[in-house]
């Protein structure tokens, strides 16, 4: 809670010093994760400069994507498994659905983009099992940018949850996949890297056919 000068109090819509990403063994992967609850960051605006919609941001949290893309005029739909990050994505008013990438998803075949940024492409624990259900929901022409860690800096699978202002989400498998191994994942998913680059010392690719 934060208190007005009035001496009122009203809530903080953008809990940035309670949001982690924690795993079942009890270490805290990420935190603070204060860039999901912001804009999104000049690295990411220019990663998401390309994005032609409709577009499909798988894991889109709080909706930082999903708002950059709707502001340029892009169509673009998040999903997430995560009750407390999508209210603050509603907050944003963007379009958002409380869904599972492997379950039923509107405009399967038709999306033009796929977004797997912030590590999203370890939902699963599964990468391979990942892009290739990425692959049928892109239409023939679609491509995914997809978001890695360094190179060197990826981690075993894990299951994790998303606590965001004290609010814990469902435990999800995950694994984190570095820039050196990627290639391998997208040979194994029937696609290829047409193009991955550093920004800020993020690292970023596109995928597709």
């Amino acid at each position: 809670m934060t208190t007005t000068p009035a001496g009122s109090t009203q809530t903080d819509e953008r809990p940035t010093d309670a949001a982690i990403l924690r795993a079942e063994d009890g270490t805290v992967l990420t935190a603070p994760a204060s860039r999901w609850f912001d804009d999104a960051e000049p690295a990411e605006l220019r990663a998401l400069a390309r994005v032609v919609g409709p577009a499909l941001d798988i894991g889109c949290g709080p909706g930082r994507h999903v708002a950059a893309l709707t502001e340029r005029g892009v169509p673009t739909l998040g999903i997430d498994i995560t009750t407390q990050a999508l209210t603050h994505a509603r907050a944003r008013s963007v379009p958002v659905l409380e869904r599972c990438v492997f379950s039923s998803l509107p405009g399967t075949g038709r999306w033009r983009t796929a977004l797997l940024l912030d590590g999203n492409l370890g939902i699963g624990g599964d990468p391979v099992r990942l892009l290739s259900r990425v692959r049928k929901l892109l239409a023939g022409d679609g491509m995914a940018i997809v978001e890695v860690e360094p190179p060197g800096a990826g981690l075993d699978p894990c299951r994790v949850r998303f606590e965001i202002g004290g609010v814990a989400g469902p435990w999800f498998d995950w694994v984190a996949i570095d820039a050196l191994s990627l290639e391998a994942v997208c040979t194994d998913a029937d696609l290829r890297i047409h193009e991955c680059w550093c920004d800020d010392d993020r690292w970023f690719a596109w995928v597709g056919r």
